[in-house]
């Protein structure tokens, strides 16, 4: 690929996780580079987990013994034939109603907020969010300190992205506890008061590297997962508005 856009197909393909790393990290470097693209890439692959969430367990769905035993009733030679039918008819059955059941009301996945991830984020910020006088143990005076202490204790590099093009800026950070050891929460605010935090923790087990949506707590987060680090970005704003803010964040930690 060269440094022009890539066609919208490749763009599908890092969605759907098909690429091989050389060209998904060619694609990675220009969806970084690119705000927009970088949020459609990511609906894209929000969808897909939706997609196999709601349709996977029809796969393993065994079919009506009523639907067989007619079926076994009629001519030997198609019955073959009608079982194949009758399989791929169920599973369309099966996909359409799960399709209508995924999107009502354009509800999230609700589901993905029983992700570790997820409960520690909502957790912090229910927490600590609220705090006046003590949100934070470093403040944002002490920022190498804080970043440099928070590294060496989560065990990978973290930096503390700037969000003032969003109208946040750093009040501090924290080391917490989270479901893999050791945790970082950066706390950001903008001038009405109204704050987000950046949770920060190892994961070891992780591959899935695609922006992630859910909501948990009253609070929406958006999470997802960049090498050995698992980030969730958590506040009470929009959707579409706390989407802007993670992406700037994702872009600050991949320059």
């Amino acid at each position: 690929m060269t440094h022009n856009a890539p066609d919208e197909s490749l763009l599908h393909a890092y969605a759907d996780d098909q690429l091989a790393d050389a060209e998904r990290e060619r694609v990675a470097a220009w969806l970084a580079r690119n705000p927009q693209a970088a949020a459609d890439v990511a609906s894209w692959a929000e969808q897909r987990t939706l997609f196999h969430d709601a349709f996977d367990p029809v796969m393993d769905e065994p079919l009506p013994q009523a639907l067989l035993d007619r079926i076994d009733a009629g001519q030997p030679a198609s019955a073959g034939r009608w079982r194949m039918a009758a399989a791929i008819g169920w599973l369309a059955i099966g996909l359409f109603g799960g399709y209508l059941v995924g999107h009502q009301a354009g509800q999230p996945d609700t589901s993905l907020a029983q992700s570790p991830i997820v409960r520690d984020a909502a957790m912090a910020y229910a927490v600590y969010s609220p705090e006046v006088r003590h949100p934070v143990e470093v403040g944002a005076d002490q920022r190498e300190h804080l970043v440099a202490w928070l590294s060496k204790r989560v065990g990978g590099h973290i930096t503390a992205p700037d969000l003032q093009q969003h109208g946040y800026s750093l009040i501090g950070g924290r080391l917490i506890a989270s479901h893999d050891g050791p945790g970082a929460l950066l706390m950001y605010e903008d001038p009405t008061g109204q704050r987000l935090t950046l949770f920060i923790c190892h994961e070891e087990e992780a591959t899935e590297t695609a922006f992630r949506f859910a909501q948990a707590q009253d609070v929406n987060v958006f999470y997802w997962v960049d090498g050995p680090l698992g980030y969730a970005l958590t506040g009470p704003i929009p959707r579409e508005e706390l989407q802007a803010v993670a992406i700037s964040v994702y872009q600050a930690l991949n320059p």
